[in-house]
């Protein structure tokens, strides 16, 4: 997914509760559902940071040498910028976007 794309907010919004409980009934469920796609939406968005900053990285023995990169600084700062790993989970499960499943239930959900 790209979340440079992403219409979640970079700020904290308030949310109908009742909204986002319509498909489970259950706050916690779907509070743990959030909380489980923020976490892999942050594993993600660390592997392309971390992919893109290894392009700037030097080897060297030298530990006084420390090089400043304007290029490898403004990509940190986009990344810094972007909507946090929560806020664009939330935004997913309002968009229908979230697929999950129960399996206590085993039933399979998803919105949309």
């Amino acid at each position: 997914m790209d979340y440079r794309k992403s219409n979640a907010p970079s700020t904290t919004v308030t949310r109908n509760l009742d909204m986002m409980t319509r498909d489970t009934g259950n706050i916690y469920e779907t509070v743990i559902i959030v909380a489980r796609r923020a976490n892999q939406i942050s594993v993600e968005m660390k592997q392309e940071l971390n992919k893109k900053l290894e392009e700037f990285a030097s080897y060297t023995d030298n530990l006084e040498e420390v090089f400043e990169n304007r290029e490898q600084i403004e990509i940190s700062k986009f990344y810094e910028r972007l909507p946090k790993p929560t806020l664009i989970a939330l935004q997913e499960l309002e968009e229908g976007k979230i697929f999950y499943r129960n399996p206590e239930s085993a039933a399979v959900k998803s919105r949309g």
